[in-house]
């Protein structure tokens, strides 16, 4: 999997990653304690950490991005309550209906721009109760997810998060960031995490993507918010115990792969390039602002181009009938670059 220019090229995601020596080192060094019963050293500096870091009171380790939304979703609401999401959001897309079996959810779904709602569209989408003879149900939660995925890998302004939050507050809404890939965006727009948050109630960060720990998700917010997730945690199953061998790679990801990241979206934005150079590529380029690349091949069916790359060693992930998805991360090298490119050029 690693691309040192004679195994496979995996570009399917940036979850692929595995642990480095150095991570490992970290994790086999780690302190660790019951972290259900709050003994875990390492996991509580993780948390405060990222506390510190998003500029909120407190945070929680998860397993995953899933569950730390599913948490953030459940403690934010009350069954029969809807959340405002653009019409691709991850959590509404990608993580199982979580939001109607387990918080009992409705959705407002909202029409955007590279999966990035504008705040004049989120406040159409509010729904209230009052004044509806009970018709609607009301609207109670706005999450917002950055990067967005589905949108290619772009970045909301810091304008737009500020604007959605004046939104929110004028309108009795509670606001989450599904941040999945929020140091991609801090790093991509130069903005640090606590700016990007100010005024926003939640966040979820994945520590297993682009920053390549094995396992694992943050979820912050006011201490309040936190106790209230720290008993769903619980009842979903996400309470473990010696975790801080997770979190010490998740804190080694912090201190060494948060920088690097800059990286991926160069090589993203090269192999991006190339396509748009060859002229049978189909790809929107100012979409690919961190490390994805959405693109079709005119003419291919999305498996065809999926068979093209993987005949050439590379691995791609399709998306739909016609498009394919590349993802780069801490194991693609220019190397990788360079063997990509050239499968690009290779295509009729």
């Amino acid at each position: 999997m690693v691309s040192d220019g004679r195994s496979r090229v995996d570009l399917r995601s940036d979850t692929v990653t595995q642990p480095t020596d150095q991570m490992r080192d970290a994790i086999r060094a780690a302190s660790v304690g019951d972290d259900v019963l709050g003994d875990d050293p390492t996991v509580q500096a993780l948390e405060e950490r990222v506390a510190a870091m998003c500029g909120m009171e407190a945070a929680l380790f998860m397993p995953s991005g899933t569950m730390a939304n599913t948490v953030a979703v459940r403690a934010h609401t009350q069954p029969g309550d809807e959340i405002v999401l653009e019409r691709e959001a991850h959590i509404y897309q990608y993580e199982g209906g979580g939001f109607a079996a387990i918080s009992g959810c409705s959705v407002a779904l909202v029409d955007g721009d590279r999966g990035r709602m504008q705040p004049s569209s989120v406040a159409s989408a509010i729904r209230k109760a009052a004044g509806s003879l009970g018709h609607y149900p009301d609207a109670t939660l706005i999450c917002v997810e950055n990067t967005a995925n589905r949108g290619g890998g772009v970045c909301y302004d810091q304008g737009t998060l500020d604007a959605i939050v004046e939104v929110g507050r004028a309108n009795g809404c509670a606001l989450h960031v599904d941040g999945a890939r929020l140091m991609n965006a801090a790093v991509a727009t130069s903005t640090s995490p606590s700016r990007m948050l100010e005024g926003w109630d939640s966040v979820s960060i994945c520590l297993s993507k682009g920053l390549g720990a094995p396992v694992g998700s943050v979820l912050a917010g006011s201490t309040s918010f936190i106790a209230r997730a720290h008993r769903w945690r619980k009842m979903l199953g996400g309470g473990m115990r010696q975790a801080g061998v997770l979190a010490a790679a998740g804190w080694y990801a912090l201190d060494h792969h948060v920088d690097r990241l800059v990286e991926d979206h160069a090589r993203a934005r090269s192999m991006a390039e190339a396509m748009v150079k060859h002229g049978s590529f189909d790809l929107d380029l100012e979409a690919v602002q961190t490390n994805m690349v959405y693109f079709a091949v005119q003419g291919w069916t999305a498996e065809q181009t999926q068979g093209h790359f993987a005949n050439a060693g590379i691995d791609v992930l399709t998306i739909d009938d016609t498009r394919c998805r590349l993802v780069t991360h801490l194991h693609i090298t220019d190397g990788a670059v360079a063997r990509v490119e050239a499968a690009v050029s290779t295509v009729p």
